[in-house]
């Protein structure tokens, strides 16, 4: 049967990258780890936009119209690393929707993630110091306790070099802005999905423009034989699989003829009826290049367990 059994990988949260990191400049300005003026950047291999040229300005009305409801504001007295902040009145706060890359923040053989310093540089120009108006979906707490929004920075507040916006109700739009200027990926969960469909629009067009994290070999999109040495560790992953197989509720999407060996895509019988709601049948699956993003656990070769549709994007369209 060309099918893997049905095992449960260790799950968790924050685990590091595995592979080396590169060797990044410290004590940077904040406005050189962010601006790429005239073709240059703080690091050759980096240059990137800067927040401000691609800055992404939404009314409020949007995040209502995403199911989010407005959690009041906050001073942000300390940016911690590219997707987390530090209140006054809320303590700290995620950036829900977004992976930067991440610093090792005291945690014991955690290697840092190339270009983390630069990311969180990126994200304090934008907030650092600044009031920021929030909001949150229905799951507004991590298992950290930290509050889970989505973040605004109104008109005439926004920095590195933005103005704000003309009408009354919007500003600048964070985790857009980061994800547009190539600062941090597109990052979701089954029960924190608002605004995801746009953050991978945004995301497609930084990583096709090379800005700032998609300019480094770490970040590259990989093949399905391309995920040697790189069990416990997030990854987008594109190519063609070659068949799809339901096993007693689940569904396996296999990328190669040995399916104790090749690529996988696991998707339960739990989250295979929010798939057919987005109008993914992952059965269909077989044969269309896909983008498949999430954790590579490994059950004999790796796999990527789907827990809900925005991770599985479907480039072979009619």
């Amino acid at each position: 049967m060309n099918a893997r059994a049905d095992p449960t990988p260790r799950r968790g949260a924050g685990r590091p990258q595995s592979r080396p990191r590169r060797a990044v400049a410290v004590g940077m300005a904040v406005g050189a780890a962010v601006l790429a003026l005239a073709g240059t950047a703080p690091r050759a291999a980096a240059a990137a936009e800067s927040p401000a040229a691609v800055g992404i300005f939404r009314p409020a009305a949007v995040m209502a119209g995403a199911g989010l409801e407005p959690r009041g504001e906050a001073w942000v007295a300390a940016v911690i690393d590219g997707d987390t902040v530090t209140t006054a009145g809320h303590g700290d706060i995620r950036l829900v929707g977004v992976q930067a890359p991440k610093l090792p923040l005291g945690r014991t053989g955690f290697a840092a993630w190339p270009l983390a310093g630069e990311a969180r540089a990126a994200l304090d120009a934008l907030v650092g110091g600044r009031a920021v108006h929030l909001f949150a979906g229905a799951r507004d707490r991590d298992r950290h306790g930290r509050l889970l929004a989505h973040l605004m920075v109104g008109p005439g507040e926004s920095g590195a070099g933005t103005t704000g916006m003309a009408t009354q109700d919007g500003g600048l739009w964070v985790q857009g802005t980061l994800v547009a200027s190539g600062w941090a990926r597109a990052y979701s969960f089954p029960d924190n999905r608002a605004l995801i469909g746009e953050l991978l629009a945004l995301e497609e067009n930084a990583r096709q423009a090379r800005r700032g994290i998609w300019a480094e070999e770490f970040y590259r999109v990989r093949g399905a034989d391309d995920l040697a040495r790189l069990d416990n560790t997030f990854q987008l992953v594109e190519a063609v699989p070659v068949r799809a197989a339901s096993v007693r509720g689940t569904v396996y999407v296999n990328f190669g003829p040995d399916w104790k060996t090749d690529f996988t895509v696991r998707i339960t019988g739990r989250a295979l009826s929010s798939f057919r709601r987005a109008g993914l049948d992952p059965l269909t699956l077989a044969g269309k290049r896909i983008r498949v993003r999430g954790w590579i656990d490994r059950y004999n070769g790796p796999m990527i367990d789907a827990t809900h549709p925005e991770q599985i994007e479907l480039l072979d369209r009619p």
